[in-house]
């Protein structure tokens, strides 16, 4: 089966907004696969008997977005950034859950440089990022949001320039910006 395309997507988000249940189902079988390449991305690094596999966070994922009686997706680009929003939040979420004793002093080295697909992401990780991008978010709100997109979402920079509106030179600008800060707030 080809890869859809972002015009069959859209087009899908929008029968669903109207109420078509076959088109609900057409879209499940349609981004199960990319979201579960990226549930499994941010899942990779942890232990082997973790509780949260990458099915189960595509399914929390989904009934969350799909879930509402009101679905209202303009796009792909926006119906990913809402999902990458909502990974964030089940894994955040996941992860104070689990954590049952403080973490250690220990640093783990953060490649903010990276394809989410390749980026092992632990409960500790997911935390910190959590919480620098909580007070990024108060500093620069755009900054934040395109880090959101990029390691959440696994958007490239083109495809958050289409969803926010802006040029991919200005993404880059952002992106290169809201890396230095979120390194210094990762190491300190």
């Amino acid at each position: 089966m080809s890869e859809p395309t972002a015009g069959d997507i859209t087009q899908l988000l929008h029968r669903v907004s109207a109420g078509d249940r076959a088109a609900e189902e057409e879209l499940i079988a349609q981004v199960h696969q990319q979201l579960r390449r990226l549930a499994a991305s941010h899942l990779r690094g942890e232990r082997i008997d973790h509780t949260l596999q990458p099915t189960a966070l595509v399914n929390e994922a989904y009934v969350e977005l799909l879930g509402k009686s009101e679905v209202n997706f303009q796009d792909r680009s926006h119906f990913f950034r809402t999902a990458a929003m909502m990974m964030r939040r089940i894994l955040v979420d996941h992860a104070r859950t689990k954590k049952a004793e403080k973490r250690g002093g220990t640093r783990e080295k953060v490649d903010l440089d990276f394809h989410t697909a390749t980026l092992p992401v632990n409960s500790d990780l997911i935390l910190d990022i959590d919480r620098a991008l909580q007070r990024l978010h108060h500093y620069d709100a755009r900054q934040a949001q395109v880090v959101e997109m990029r390691f959440f979402g696994g958007l490239t920079e083109e495809e958050i320039a289409a969803a926010i509106g802006l040029s991919t030179r200005q993404i880059k600008r952002e992106w290169a910006m809201a890396k230095a800060w979120l390194y210094g707030e990762l190491t300190a």
